[in-house]
């Protein structure tokens, strides 16, 4: 670690223990015992439960049942409608619609049957994910016609599909105009990816979707692991028919967004975001985001409304269509837009991880580890995209937000994990923006996007943990000043000082397994410059000129450059 020196340490300290930061978290302790106790996860929990019985897709009945549903509670807690609020309401909320240019969809029953056998192999009963989101219905009385097995695109020209129905483990995209070309009723298709474990959840169908084409007829079922080797192994006695029976709703309707502003005191017109989408029809996905983003709402209003917290800048919750509804309000209002100074996705945030697999997880701003994902750091099964270093996003989010979870996770002996930036959710359009913006969740989850993502893999207490450690971080930042600032900077020095050290060792073992120092070198200085600029991004807290901060923040990356010197010259011994 460096070390402050001469008079300038003698008065940082003298300052810090005038402040009452001497100790990193002093406000955030503060903020941990005001909001353990009154997040119980029991709102976050009931609303889960009430939202995962939906098959939710913006514009259909589950998904706008759900916006109302979270409207009302947010009333019963104090919130007032927009339209209806004066001066005095600092909480208040509003409804936007928006009209859709293609219908919404939900689906009703499906069944799926060999002929020859008296009982389906597929119901919806059982797997509501077996449609294919835009999927037609079939004739009331369902359709029957020969099964097709097709293994590659090039055997769509010697195959007749016409009036018959396609059976494939190809990812829809790439055969669907050619399938509508051609004639066929429908596809059959399996395209479980392998951490889903699908030899051991057998029953599990992570949910597909058709594009949206108004003169199509074509409709869709996805098929568990133990549907496909039923009818793998109907294949191996002949010729295979179905008879499928769909029932779905195709209609005209608008989308909605929920939005929900606590006014600051202070700064009202600078705010922080949380962003929880409605649509996917699981539990963990998403409907433990909204129901803990709720608790959230509920939580600060009682605070609030007690006068046990105050918030300086506006606390803005956000419900609505994944990315889409964000990237609007982002979009939409520029003005607003240029005083957001954070964003924070919840996606996935309630998962009773000793049955779905994986870890909670913050995904980082990017940061170098996008570029090389090395020591421990890991990307998920999710999926990974190599930046550069022009898509860095310096920024002190990360460390600040990661020493706030991983504080409640030691309050609760609960696991707390980070992985480098991958995108894909309500984090994205923010940091599209140019605004620092992150995301909480869960993964591996071996029930991810499937029908088994439901209430019996919800835990109470997560969403309790993820609640607690995102208000105390929104309370942190929306109330932040120099003196904020000043202790921040502290958490991000250490963090930067670690980091160096930890690339170091690993630059050693990867010179001795054949890299260059050249290349080394390189990530080392990626990762001082990325702190370099992050301990200048403190100075957005600030809410006037600060000389002390400004000089705290040159020290720090002095003594950063000197360590980073100091291990790149032995990287060279």
């Amino acid at each position: 670690m460096g070390k402050f020196h001469g008079v300038w340490l003698l008065s940082f300290l003298l300052l810090i223990s005038t402040l009452g930061l001497a100790q990193e978290a002093g406000p955030q302790d503060d903020y941990f015992k005001r909001i353990r106790p009154t997040f119980t996860g029991n709102i976050a929990y009931e609303t889960t439960a009430f939202i995962e019985k939906y098959w939710r897709v913006a514009g259909n009945t589950g998904f706008n049942k759900s916006i109302h549903y979270v409207a009302a509670e947010l009333e019963k807690a104090g919130y007032v409608l927009e339209t209806q609020a004066t001066e005095k309401n600092r909480l208040t909320y509003r409804i936007e619609k928006k009209h859709l240019e293609d219908p919404t969809w939900e689906p009703i029953d499906a069944s799926a049957t060999i002929v020859g056998e008296e009982a389906p192999f597929l119901k919806y009963s059982t797997n509501r994910n077996m449609i294919y989101l835009n999927s037609v219905s079939t004739p009331k009385k369902g359709i029957t016609a020969e099964v097709v097995p097709i293994e590659n695109i090039e055997d769509f020209n010697a195959v007749d599909v016409k009036d018959k129905i396609i059976f494939t483990e190809l990812p829809v995209n790439g055969f669907y105009e050619t399938a509508i070309d051609q004639g066929a009723l429908g596809i059959v298709t399996y395209n479980n990816p392998d951490y889903l474990q699908p030899e051991k959840n057998t029953t599990s169908i992570q949910f597909r979707s058709l594009p949206y084409r108004k003169e199509s007829q074509l409709w869709g079922i996805a098929l568990s692991f133990e549907a496909k080797e039923k009818l793998k192994k109907a294949f191996e006695k002949g010729k295979v028919a179905l008879k499928v029976a769909i029932t779905t709703k195709i209609y005209n309707s608008e989308e909605l967004t929920l939005v929900a502003d606590v006014k600051g005191s202070l700064v009202p017109d600078e705010r922080l975001v949380f962003s929880a989408h409605i649509q996917e029809p699981g539990a963990n996905d998403n409907a433990t985001g909204v129901g803990t983003q709720l608790e959230m709402a509920v939580v600060t209003a009682k605070l609030l409304t007690s006068k046990q917290i105050d918030i300086s800048r506006t606390l803005t919750f956000l419900w609505g269509d994944e990315i889409a509804s964000t990237a609007r309000y982002i979009a939409e209002d520029e003005t607003r837009a240029s005083k957001i100074k954070w964003g924070i996705s919840l996606d996935m945030v309630g998962e009773n991880t000793r049955v779905t697999g994986g870890s909670f997880l913050i995904e980082k701003m990017p940061d170098p580890s996008a570029i090389w994902t090395r020591g421990r750091d890991r990307h998920t099964e999710w999926g990974e995209k190599v930046l550069s270093l022009a898509e860095m996003k310096p920024h002190y989010l990360n460390d600040l937000i990661i020493s706030i979870f991983k504080k409640q996770g030691e309050f609760a002996n609960w696991s707390v994990d980070t992985n480098p930036f991958e995108g894909g959710s309500d984090h994205t359009p923010f940091l599209k923006a140019n605004i620092p913006g992150l995301l909480l969740w869960h993964f591996t989850d071996q029930f991810y996007h499937t029908d088994n993502d439901r209430l019996n893999k919800v835990s109470k207490e997560t969403m309790k943990n993820v609640g607690t450690g995102a208000l105390v971080s929104a309370f942190t930042l929306l109330n932040s000043n120099g003196n904020t600032a000043l202790a921040i900077l502290k958490i991000l020095k250490s963090a930067a000082e670690l980091r160096i050290e930890q690339e170091f060792l690993v630059s050693k073992d990867q010179i001795q397994a054949g890299s260059t120092i050249p290349q080394e070198t390189r990530i080392l200085k990626a990762w001082e410059q990325w702190y370099l600029q992050s301990f200048v991004s403190l100075n957005d807290m600030v809410l006037q000129p600060n000389e002390f901060v400004n000089r705290a923040i040159s020290n720090a990356q002095s003594e950063l450059s000197i360590t980073t010197a100091v291990y790149l010259n032995k990287l060279k011994e």
